[in-house]
């Protein structure tokens, strides 16, 4: 439909601070009323839209049955509220309040609006006012998890966990971090989404470190390098697994051994860190992967730190700004941060 909008022209009227209006017009009447909008549909039909700041004055009037009263309960002079009466008996085609003697009695359109008018302005009110308690035991909700590698695996089962316990409608899916592009939170696809803060991060999305984690070599038991002293040769001298999801074949580990012209024998580049754990624990090849995040992935295998400094990461929580007051979605947050604060860090080998 082509339609073409003409702006309100609007009235303003003079008032005093919103303090003091009462409780069931909290919504209502600002400085400012609208007079109309008219809108132009296709083969030249006009429609005028109804101004709906005028239930408010209409519920106040039909409450207070006098013109006075009711500009005084808005805030409002009794010149501005007699105006306001008149457009609403021009809207409604009734008169809804007529003289009785010193008095004003509502006429059988305003008995029959009473009721419906003081409904619509209680559901306005309930719209329009921020959420102040979240009942979790009656949430029922899907949350999209945008996740790095090994995180499912180390912190996945203790967040279930606690969600479900403190929240069993609530339902959690995972969703493999492929990138570090901030589309799919943008577009709502994802909820919120873990990983390292990149250069692809969009500038809107929120950011909240979870903690720090530092690269470990890990190897199969039994392993010559899970023996003896560990220098940069004997650990440069490995056939080693590259982690890159851009199939790289250097990084910051690289980097560390350059000065000491050392050069790691890379074998093989793989997409992930489960991916690289699983080839080192059934070969003699060399994965080196942050601690927190692959704990529970290298049980059963040998941890040792890297015999060169390379710099620790840092493991952040991400959100689009349209959740960040969003009630359920900051209980989930925090729920995440909670986890993670709680899950220690693995002890390597010396």
């Amino acid at each position: 439909m082509n339609s073409v909008f003409w702006l309100p022209k609007w009235s303003c009227l003079k008032r005093s601070s919103l303090s003091g209006v009462a409780e069931d017009a909290a919504f209502a009447f600002y400085s400012c009323t609208q007079r109309h909008v008219t809108v132009k549909l296709r083969y030249g039909r006009r429609m005028t839209l109804p101004d709906l700041n005028l239930l408010v004055t209409l519920d106040v009037l039909l409450q207070e049955g006098s013109v006075a009263r009711a500009a005084e309960r808005l805030r409002l002079s009794p010149s501005a509220m007699s105006r306001a009466l008149a457009r609403l008996r021009e809207t409604t085609g009734d008169p809804l309040l007529v003289r009785a003697g010193r008095g004003l009695v509502p006429t059988p359109r305003a008995l029959e609006l009473r009721e419906r008018v003081n409904q619509l302005v209680q559901d306005g009110q309930a719209v329009l006012r921020p959420a102040k308690k979240l009942r979790l035991k009656q949430l029922v909700r899907t949350f999209t998890l945008r996740t790095s590698d090994g995180f499912v695996e180390n912190f996945g089962p203790k967040l279930i966990a606690r969600i479900s316990q403190e929240a069993p409608g609530v339902r959690l899916r995972f969703m493999q971090k492929s990138d570090k592009d901030s589309t799919p939170l943008r577009d709502g696809v994802v909820d919120l989404e873990t990983g390292v803060l990149g250069k692809t991060t969009g500038p809107e999305v929120r950011v909240q470190a979870l903690f720090r984690d530092r690269f470990v070599g890990v190897v199969r038991m039994g392993h010559p390098l899970s023996q003896g002293k560990l220098t940069p040769a004997r650990y440069a001298a490995g056939r080693h697994i590259c982690v890159s999801r851009r199939g790289q074949d250097k990084g910051p580990i690289d980097e560390a051994l350059n000065p000491l012209g050392l050069e790691r024998e890379v074998v093989t580049i793989v997409a992930g860190f489960s991916a690289a754990l699983a080839l080192a624990r059934t070969s003699d090849l060399i994965a080196s992967v942050p601690e927190r995040h692959t704990e529970n992935l290298r049980a059963g295998m040998y941890s040792f730190p890297l015999p060169v400094s390379v710099p620790e990461i840092t493991v952040s929580l991400f959100w689009h700004p349209r959740l960040h007051a969003d009630l359920a979605h900051r209980w989930l947050r925090g729920c995440v941060r909670d986890v993670c604060a709680d899950h220690p860090a693995d002890s390597t080998a010396p």
